[in-house]
């Protein structure tokens, strides 16, 4: 049976979460309609807005669906900040550096530390009169980092800069709140934590003008227009609603599997270097390392080939493994940006699942070390 360590690229579809969707995938389900039918789908989808906006504190009015988190970083940043000038950091999704080069009139990239933190004071001083937007992730799903979204906010309060946070990773594995953040968007993904592929939201702070860039129809509020994927928004509600009753449980289990996890790979596997922070808050469930003299493809499909699924956690171009953006702002070299490989639990790993990995690695990681030198 194969060990799935790749929670933070997807997570595996909730059962509850398939039935859930099974009745909206047949029969008609346009909730914009008027009849039964469109009622009977209008009643599904709010009550998933109200359990997607309960995950994070907020308001279901305030909840815009989308087709993912992707959309929701290009809405939040396309919608407000469009020819403005945007702060962001150095170390987010290339859903929101991209977006942000590709609309903001001026772009300030703040860098981060070698454990990948990001510093408040120094987002807070990259701000001036013409920033109309600061985007920063809360948590980094490639080496599990924290940023200190709500100190941003309280150095920010008063100056007339919006704060959107992509939340993706951080949902269902940390303890949300948008009053508490402070922050005026929030972008969040239903397959990280259990739900179906294809399907995100945006939160948007009730009076924060947000200029649609899906026009044609009056759906989510005239905010972003095409009929909903009824079935899709069922399961994150259901997804939604299970994370965060489960949300301690799962956190403190994901924490332990982790720390058993590197403290095998520190005794048993020489040379290990650990990518992220040490100690202090972090994703629970995260853990990315190095294995100086391997290189993180090989060890992947090494891995994979034993029936172990990782991920380097880095994008890949033309069929070659890029170097991870994420390791190159935390001051590593390109090798080992290059090597960087990816475990991430889930509330389906079992700490059997960790201890197989561990009897698997120090073998794997001679045999990728020996290709590389060959």
């Amino acid at each position: 049976m194969r060990i799935y360590l790749d929670h933070n690229a997807t997570a595996p579809l909730g059962l509850e979460v398939r039935e859930a969707m099974l009745p909206f995938l047949g029969p008609p389900a346009n909730p914009s309609s008027a009849h039964r039918e469109g009622a009977r789908a209008r009643s599904a989808l709010e009550t998933a807005r109200a359990e997607v906006a309960a995950l994070v504190g907020a308001a279901p009015a305030e909840i815009v669906f989308t087709s993912g988190a992707t959309e929701a970083n290009n809405l939040a940043l396309r919608g407000t900040a469009a020819g403005l000038g945007i702060v962001t950091t150095a170390i987010e999704h290339a859903s929101v550096l991209e977006t942000a080069r590709a609309v903001g009139a001026r772009l300030t990239v703040v860098p981060v530390d070698r454990e990948g933190r990001v510093d408040a004071g120094q987002v807070v001083a990259a701000c001036d009169a013409a920033t109309r937007l600061v985007s920063v992730g809360l948590a980094n799903g490639e080496v599990g980092s924290l940023a200190p979204v709500a100190a941003i906010t309280a150095g920010l309060r008063g100056n007339g800069v919006l704060v959107h946070s992509d939340a993706a990773q951080a949902a269902g594995r940390l303890p949300l709140d948008v009053a508490a953040l402070g922050v005026d968007l929030l972008s969040l993904s239903a397959h990280k934590l259990g739900g179906p592929a294809g399907i995100g939201a945006l939160w948007v702070r009730r009076g924060v003008e947000l200029a649609a860039q899906t026009t044609g129809g009056s759906q989510e509020r005239g905010r972003r227009a095409g009929t909903e994927n009824v079935a899709a928004i069922v399961g994150f509600g259901v997804a939604a609603a299970r994370a965060r009753a489960e949300l301690a449980a799962n956190a403190a289990a994901a924490a332990r599997l982790v720390e058993r996890l590197w403290t095998g790979l520190r005794t048993h596997v020489p040379g290990v270097v650990l990518n992220g922070p040490a100690d202090g808050p972090r994703l629970p469930n995260t853990l990315n390392v190095s294995f100086p003299g391997a290189a993180g493809e090989s060890l992947l499909v090494l891995l994979d080939l034993a029936g172990v699924a990782v991920s380097l956690g880095s994008a890949c171009a033309a069929g070659a493994a890029e170097p991870s953006h994420v390791l190159l702002a935390m001051g590593r070299d390109r090798d080992a940006a290059r090597s960087g490989v990816r475990f991430s639990v889930g509330p389906s790993t079992t700490a059997g699942d960790i201890d197989r990995v561990l009897e698997l690695l120090p073998a794997l990681v001679a045999q990728a070390r020996g290709e590389a030198a060959a």
